[in-house]
């Protein structure tokens, strides 16, 4: 079991998501960062379904009760265990009783909490996402109880990997989506030749642009869209859903980013600089 003494800014349970209600209109959910999820599961010998914690700009103080092995990934915070430091991509042990307390964001916005087994509250769907109307919450509150599962017999083969960071990468790779072929030459030549900065409406559900292409008049039926859509607003407004984000959409699709490309984003905050590189 964890104990969240003090819960940070955001901090959610959060797996790869639930990928078979689409069609109901339920979104993805789960982690908006897989690179670094990916890693921290793996150091610790996890499945790379299994469920960590999503922790967003502020980072929570805890307390685990029971022994576990843990890593932390994603975004660089400052953190210490029992009061003192500890770093990123290196496996810990833990004992009953120990405090994780999270202090500086110094670089990224989103970190990473995995331990081994995963944290496992209730799983609804197939998936123990966080998204409130399947799962009733947004977000952990302090005194909140995550359960997690811990193979006693486990002992770690690594215990560290040095890891090519991404958090300072601008570059977003894209692909054409659906609507690409609507974009004139004048607003492609501005959407791969300028950099953009993230406005202030950025969250889980969608990151939005500060910078506008051309407007336009096209009409379309409301279509089925993916996390890394990209559509375009008739003001010319760019929105780039994330994995809260709405199943279908009515602005024209006009690109779709590669899986790495979400991850960057998902460690950007507002009036960082991105640019688009068609694949």
């Amino acid at each position: 079991m964890l104990k969240v003494l003090k819960s940070g800014f955001y901090t959610s349970v959060q797996d790869l998501g639930r990928f078979h209600l689409r069609n109901k209109g339920v979104p993805v959910s789960g982690v908006m960062d897989e690179l670094s999820v990916f890693k921290a599961n793996t150091l610790l010998e996890n499945e790379i379904t299994d469920g960590v914690l999503e922790i967003t700009m502020t980072g929570p103080t805890l307390l685990f009760e029971e022994e576990t092995y843990m890593v932390m990934s994603g975004a660089e915070m400052t953190a210490t265990l029992n009061n003192q430091p500890i770093k990123n991509y290196k496996v810990y042990q833990i004992d009953v009783g120990d405090i994780l307390s999270y202090g500086k964001l110094e670089e990224g916005f989103r970190s990473y909490l995995a331990v081994k087994g995963g944290f496992e509250p209730k799983r609804i769907y197939d998936s123990v996402s966080f998204y409130k109307p399947i799962s009733f919450a947004n977000r952990l509150m302090d005194g909140d109880i995550v359960p997690f599962h811990y193979n006693k017999i486990f002992k770690p083969k690594i215990s560290e990997i040095k890891v090519d960071s991404f958090l300072g990468e601008t570059v977003l790779e894209v692909y054409r989506a659906p609507e690409f072929d609507m974009l004139t030459d004048s607003q492609l030549t501005v959407l791969f030749s300028k950099d953009f900065t993230v406005a202030k409406e950025n969250n889980r559900m969608a990151y939005q642009l500060n910078e506008k292409l051309d407007s336009h008049t096209v009409s379309m039926l409301t279509s089925a869209t993916l996390p890394g859509t990209v559509q375009l607003t008739p003001a010319g407004k760019l929105i780039i859903l994330m994995k809260d984000g709405q199943t279908t959409g009515g602005y024209p699709r006009i690109l779709q980013l590669s899986d790495r490309a979400i991850s960057i984003l998902a460690q950007k905050r507002e009036g960082a600089t991105i640019s688009f590189k068609l694949l």
